[in-house]
C-alpha cells in the first residue's frame, strides 16, 4: 500500500508519501508545493496540478489530508478550505479514496501527544522512516498525516480482520 500524506495550505502544501509493507513504513519522497501567484485562484490551480502530477510519480492506493481547524481569521481558515478542496479534487480525479484527521489525531499517532509542537514531529518522522534529517516542517507534517492513516489502518486490521481503510476517517 502506497499512502499520500498532505498538509494543506494556500501558500504552502506540504505532501508525503510513504510505502507500507506489512508493519514497516518506507519512506518514499517528500516535499512542498509553493504557490507563486497572489491570484487565490491561480494558487488553486497550482495546488491541483502539483498533487495531480505527485500522484502520477508515485501511484498512492490511499490518500489522507488533515482536517480544517478552526483558526482565528476567518478570512485564512476559508483560504485553507479551498486549498484542501483542491487537494481533495485532485485525489477524488485518480479516483484515490479520501480520509481526513484532525491535527490533535496526527500529532497523537506521530508524537504520542496531540499537543506536539512541529520540531517534535519533525524528530519523530525522522525517525520512525529513518531519515538522514528531519524533513522540512510542512513536508514533515504530510508525513505526519500519511503515518497517522497507518496507523489507523494498522488498528483496524487488529481491531477486527481486514480494515477498510475507504470508509475510516473518510471525508464526508
Amino acid at each position: 500500500m502506497i499512502i499520500l500524506g498532505v498538509d494543506p495550505g494556500s501558500r504552502i502544501t506540504g505532501y508525503g508519501v510513504i510505502q507500507c509493507q506489512g508493519r514497516q513504513q518506507i519512506y518514499l519522497g517528500s516535499g512542498c508545493i509553493r504557490t507563486s501567484s497572489d491570484d487565490l485562484p491561480q494558487r488553486l490551480q497550482q495546488i491541483y496540478a502539483g498533487l495531480t502530477e505527485i500522484i502520477t510519480q508515485y501511484q498512492p492506493n490511499e490518500f489522507a489530508i488533515e482536517r480544517v481547524f478552526m483558526a482565528k481569521n476567518a478570512d485564512s481558515a476559508l483560504k485553507l478550505g479551498q486549498a484542501r478542496g483542491a487537494a481533495i479534487v485532485a485525489a477524488t480525479c485518480a479516483n484515490l479514496p479520501v480520509a481526513e484527521y484532525s491535527a490533535t489525531q496526527i500529532k497523537s499517532a506521530v508524537v504520542g501527544t496531540g499537543r506536539a509542537q512541529k520540531t517534535q514531529v519533525q524528530h519523530m518522522i525522522k525517525q520512525l522512516l529513518k531519515l538522514p534529517a528531519a524533513p522540512q516542517a510542512d513536508a514533515a507534517d504530510a508525513l505526519g498525516v500519511a503515518v497517522c492513516h497507518f496507523h489507523t489502518y494498522q488498528s483496524l486490521i487488529a481491531m477486527g480482520g481486514k480494515a477498510n481503510s475507504r470508509t475510516y476517517g473518510r471525508y464526508k
